[in-house]
């Protein structure tokens, strides 16, 4: 997921709203983060009772990011870490102070790495103004003056005091320069880089915890919605009178020209009456639209004559055409939806003077653009106050039509707040949903067994066609081709392959796509990572040695896989019944491995074990938690694999609820050992990265115990019954 959609959408926004132009200051910009009791800076908060309050424009959905960025700060701080707290500030205070807090996005695996280095600096500031205030008091040098948490002492005099004591004095001082910070080694962290626990688990645990779902305001309405279930059909006409009689109802709107809402005292009354409302749409073009239709369209794609290049080098096709062996394969890859346990939902006030909005967003400022526009005022009258997320996965990041629904029927009662909830099967059947693509490969062996070509051909859905189309370079999309690039911190194709060509064939049907954890890295794993494996078993070579011959240039992509291979007891005997499988990749910034242990019944039945991971994310702050998103990683990964799947037909998703989009259960769920093996001196991404190797590790493993290749996902579609 970019940064820079995001961006040009809040800009864009913004301008539609008020005529609004921005400049985007540094973080640390002394004018924009001028001290105000008790503020020390835009980050750090110093309360009387010794309270270390750490602001974060990121966002909290699970991740741990909140934490993380708490403790690089409280480290750089030298706080007392159990007086630490955080909280968010708001995107309309971001742009009333020049954008002190950067960017409010929390995607693509950003949240501690996009902002670790402003944070940090932002921590160790106010140190250092904390340290002046009570160096000024005494009189003395602040050179001799040292810092343990939250208690500042002048070493000569051995007098202390702490920092609530001359926070007020701290306040008032010039921030230092950010260039002249110099931050600590990592070597040396004594709260950074340890299992600290997480700040948010007390009010998850003892039900404190408010999501956006929760928010109440006086006077407040619910609202439900039903939109034209048909990809781009419209509302043509509803009967109002037909449920303004049911108990409850307050109003019926016309939200937009696709949807409808009632408004009632409570949001079940609500649902019923919306469920009950006569309504007739205009399907529109697409109602006719189906799952195979779409794949005969990407079929066509795999051999079409224009694509675009996002990895040449060499000559693949003269190379395959002069190989000893050649060997060929076609993958796919189907829609799937987020599934956030939480639904969409916003709760928005609007009056002709100020609109303001509760809801959970991945990009709070898109969030705020979105709603000056849909309130028709301008950006400054405008806020948007964020919850932590019951679940994120990007759909929270790039489309903000919940929040725009909200705003809309509330403008047509104003004074009133309106919370709108989806039903499960509206946030189903109106998703963003993870792109369909499939992809040809063609691989060419000498005479030893070694490959000299390959050739990917990817052809389907390209997300920035669908969300931001000025994004695209030369009508191509860069994200389509996560994990296969020659180079960039968001994947890089590991292996030495002389002759290469990666390809993309863009096709998009009417299915609204966009970010879903992993993004294209996904299905890209799946595609070289399986087809690696079908390279290995053709040429004779153990999968693990093929694919260290051709890393011999990526000793980071070399040693997870190593290290995985041998935590996971390859080529040592496996249990009885069953049969491992490896797969590497590169993505986020981060290098990840996996080995799968699974066994396959008479029956076709897969049962995955154990799953060995191994991740080199550079530098690591609490490596508990990094734990624990390598194994939720690998449980959303594997849900992919075996579940999900978003079929289309009569233009609409034909997944309304878990029954018939299942995810995985506890009894599913395999043994997780994590391998963390920071090398330092980068920072990668946790929460995406490890998605990545699940589906292909397991699949590869599924051969070594069938014999049979497993092309298309989910499992649940495939027949693996023994003869």
């Amino acid at each position: 997921m970019t940064l820079d959609i995001s961006r040009r959408h809040f800009v864009v926004g913004a301008a539609a709203a008020g005529g609004l132009s921005l400049g985007f200051h540094a973080p640390l910009d002394a004018q924009a983060a001028a001290a105000t009791n008790p503020e020390i800076n835009a980050w750090v908060v110093i309360q009387p009772d010794e309270t270390v309050v750490v602001r974060i424009g990121r966002v909290e959905m699970g991740q741990g990011t909140l934490t993380g960025l708490a403790q690089l700060v409280a480290e750089e701080l030298e706080a007392d870490w159990s007086k630490v707290t955080t909280e968010y500030p708001t995107p309309g205070q971001n742009v009333a102070r020049g954008r002190v807090w950067g960017d409010f996005q929390t995607a693509g695996s950003r949240g501690i790495r996009g902002s670790q280095d402003y944070m940090r600096k932002g921590g160790a500031a106010a140190r250092i103004m904390l340290t002046q205030a009570a160096a000024d008091a005494w009189g003395v040098p602040a050179a001799e003056c040292t810092v343990a948490k939250g208690v500042i002492t002048h070493t000569p005099s051995k007098r202390t005091t702490t920092f609530g004591k001359v926070a007020v004095a701290a306040a008032k001082l010039t921030p230092p320069a950010p260039a002249g910070i110099a931050l600590k080694d990592p070597k040396t962290w004594t709260i950074a880089g340890k299992s600290q626990k997480r700040l948010d688990n007390k009010p998850k645990m003892n039900g404190a915890q408010i999501y956006s779902m929760d928010v109440k305001r006086p006077g407040m309405l619910n609202a439900s919605i039903r939109m034209c279930p048909v990809f781009s059909g419209k509302l043509k006409s509803f009967d109002a009178a037909k449920v303004m009689g049911m108990p409850g109802v307050k109003k019926v709107v016309q939200v937009d020209d696709r949807s409808v809402a009632v408004v009632a005292d409570t949001w079940w009354r609500a649902q019923k009456a919306v469920l009950a409302l006569p309504v007739e749409w205009d399907l529109g073009p697409n109602a006719a639209l189906n799952s195979a239709q779409i794949a005969e369209t990407f079929k066509a794609g795999l051999t079409a004559d224009q694509a675009f290049v996002g990895n040449k080098q060499g000559d693949a096709k003269a190379a395959l055409a002069g190989a000893a062996k050649t060997i060929e394969a076609v993958y796919s890859f189907p829609y799937q939806h987020h599934v956030t346990m939480e639904p969409m939902n916003a709760t928005a006030l609007w009056t002709a003077d100020k609109c303001e909005v509760w809801t959970s967003t991945q990009n709070a400022e898109a969030a705020l653009a979105t709603t000056a526009t849909a309130a028709g005022l301008p950006v400054a009258k405008c806020e948007v106050y964020r919850h932590h997320l019951g679940g994120g996965f990007g759909r929270r990041s790039s489309r903000h039509d919940f929040v725009e629904q909200a705003v809309k029927i509330a403008k047509q009662m104003p004074g009133v707040p309106i919370k709108l909830i989806w039903s499960r099967e509206e946030d189903m059947t109106h998703g963003s949903y993870h792109p369909s693509t499939q992809c040809k490969l063609t691989g060419g062996l000498d005479a030893q067994g070694n490959l000299t070509a390959l050739h990917m051909r990817i052809s389907g859905a390209s997300i920035l066609a669908d969300l931001n189309p000025q994004a695209l370079q030369g009508g191509a999309d860069a994200a389509t081709f996560q994990g296969l690039n020659p180079g960039g911190e968001e994947g890089v194709f590991g292996y030495g392959v002389p002759n290469l060509l990666v390809e993309h064939a863009m096709r998009n049907p009417a299915v609204p796509v966009g970010f879903w954890r992993g993004v294209n890295n996904n299905q890209n794993a799946i595609y070289l990572e399986c087809f690696m494996d079908e390279l290995a078993h053709t040429a004779g070579v153990d999968p693990l040695e093929f694919r260290r011959r051709l890393l011999g240039s990526k000793p980071k992509h070399l040693a997870v896989l190593n290290a995985v291979a041998d935590k996971g007891g390859w080529g040592k005997p496996a249990p009885a019944g069953r049969f491992r499988g490896l797969s590497q990749h590169m993505g986020y910034g981060s290098y990840v491995a996996a080995c799968a242990e699974v066994s396959v019944s008479a029956e076709g039945e897969v049962t995955v074990h154990k799953i060995t991971a191994a991740t080199d994310c550079g530098n690591v702050v609490n490596p508990g938690q990094v734990a624990f998103q390598i194994e939720g990683s690998f449980a959303y990964g594997l849900s992919a694999l075996l579940h999900g799947e978003v079929v289309i037909k009569d233009g609409r998703s034909q997944a309304t609820n878990f029954h018939n989009y299942p995810v995985i259960r506890m009894g599913e769920m395999p043994e997780v050992e994590s391998i963390i093996m920071p090398s330092g001196g980068f920072w990668g991404g946790v929460g995406e990265p490890t998605i990545f190797v699940a589906a292909p590790a397991v699949l590869n493993a599924i051969y070594a115990a069938t014999g049979k290749r497993v092309r298309s996902v989910p499992l649940a579609n495939v027949d693996l019954k023994k003869a």
